[in-house]
């Protein structure tokens, strides 16, 4: 148990003693620093042989006992700049205080140079070169400036200064952040003198200035008060002008008002006279489409109604002629078969509407009674009127003849004449014609 133990602090202890050596030979450098390790020769970006190494930032590894380990401080060092009697040109001797800001310098090249010339170098000492440096290239550049310049162009001053004073503290390997000029004096008065020249030709200018105004605002004033006056003329004149421009305008607006009044009206008459006439010929159209539907188309219907109705009556008579015709001819050849016979057939048929005709002639006479009176002695009244009638039988006899070309008498005497011939015998035949056709 003891000899574990023992066992376990010894691998402690070599483990702790491990530790420390590691860490004593590892470099961890902060952002505001720079290690310098020192003790191996290695080659420069520019082709030099040095010595050393530096690490910005990070950590490293050194090698126990060759290599040693340096540090250099990256802080600002403030540093106020003053010169006293530097000429200035003219030859005129100048004050010149100001503040200035400077660091060593983290960039490559320039960082070598700060080593190499203030590695483990205090910040006083650092700040008194760099003091000493920007002083000389102050007095430098006050040498090539008046006065004036120094005093009235204070950043033109600066930069001049920056630049003059660059290659200086870049080969120091310092950089410059911040250069400003805070008091510009003299001890003879100059730039006061100047400034009392300046003040007072200010002033005069001033004055000058404010005479001017003066009289150009008396000037102006006058000019603006002739102005107005020309301005109210012209107001006035523009205003009558404006004024019989428009009483010219409103004439001829009431002119053309009234001369679109009347076209109006002729256009309200006009369109009246023309609705009138569209509604006449509209009513004339209505009229006429009336009397077509009224009068015209019946008369068109009647017309043809009509002419259809006598084609139809034409056809009937075409027919019934035709139909007569045809019995006539029909009759003609019976009565032509049947020789003297069917003569004296077709006078007696005919007879009775012959008869029919010659009384037809006195059809329309009414006797109501007839009187007899007797003239003379001999006549006999009655008896004489009844002796009368067998003139008056042959008397008609005599006009059927005239009418017809057929003897009656002799008809009647040969038909008296073969009935007692043939007395006792069978009665002829009676040849009846056809009777005619209907009539409508």
């Amino acid at each position: 148990m003891n000899v574990a133990l023992v066992a376990g602090l010894a691998v402690a202890a070599a483990i702790l003693l491990i530790v420390m050596i590691v860490s004593s030979l590892i470099v961890i450098c902060p952002p505001n620093k720079v290690a310098v390790i020192s003790g191996r020769r290695r080659t420069l970006s520019d082709g030099r042989q040095v010595g050393y190494r530096i690490l910005r930032g990070g950590r490293t590894l050194r090698i126990p006992i060759i290599e040693r380990v340096a540090w250099m401080d990256l802080n600002t060092i403030p540093l106020e700049v003053s010169v006293t009697n530097a000429f200035s040109k003219g030859a005129i001797p100048l004050n010149v205080q100001g503040i200035a800001n400077v660091k060593v310098s983290s960039r490559e090249g320039l960082l070598e140079n700060a080593a190499e010339r203030f590695l483990q170098t205090p910040h006083d000492q650092i700040a008194k070169i760099a003091k000493e440096t920007l002083e000389a290239n102050l007095r430098g550049v006050l040498a090539t400036l008046t006065p004036e310049e120094v005093n009235e162009d204070r950043l033109k001053f600066s930069q001049q200064l920056i630049d003059e004073a660059d290659d200086d503290i870049k080969t120091l390997g310092l950089d410059l952040d911040v250069l400003k000029i805070q008091n510009v004096t003299d001890d003879v008065s100059y730039l006061e003198s100047v400034g009392r020249r300046l003040t007072a030709q200010v002033i005069r200018d001033a004055r000058v200035a404010e005479a001017t105004r003066t009289a150009e605002a008396e000037e102006a004033e006058a000019a603006s008060r002739q102005r107005a006056q020309i301005a109210a003329v012209q107001a006035e004149k523009a205003i009558v002008e404006e004024r019989n421009a428009l009483r010219v305008r409103t004439a001829e607006l009431e002119a053309v008002a009234r001369a679109k009044e009347e076209q109006a009206k002729v256009a309200g008459e006009t369109a009246r006279v023309v609705a009138e006439q569209d509604l006449e010929a509209a009513r004339v159209e209505l009229e006429r489409r009336r009397l077509t539907a009224d009068v015209v188309t019946p008369a068109h219907a009647h017309l043809e109604a009509a002419r259809l109705d006598a084609q139809a009556q034409a056809a009937q008579i075409v027919e019934d002629g035709k139909a007569h015709v045809e019995v006539f001819r029909l009759l003609a050849e019976q009565y032509l078969a049947a020789g003297d016979e069917g003569q004296r057939i077709l006078v007696l048929n005919m007879l009775p509407e012959l008869v029919d005709k010659i009384v037809s002639t006195v059809k329309d006479v009414n006797i109501d009674r007839v009187a007899v009176v007797d003239a003379g002695s001999g006549g006999g009244g009655i008896g004489g009127y009844v002796s009368q009638l067998p003139a008056t039988v042959v008397s008609l006899a005599e006009q059927i003849e005239a009418a017809t070309g057929v003897d009656l008498l002799a008809a009647l005497r040969e038909r008296g004449a073969d009935g007692e011939a043939d007395e006792g015998a069978a009665p002829a035949t009676t040849l009846e014609p056809p009777p005619p056709p209907p009539a409508d």
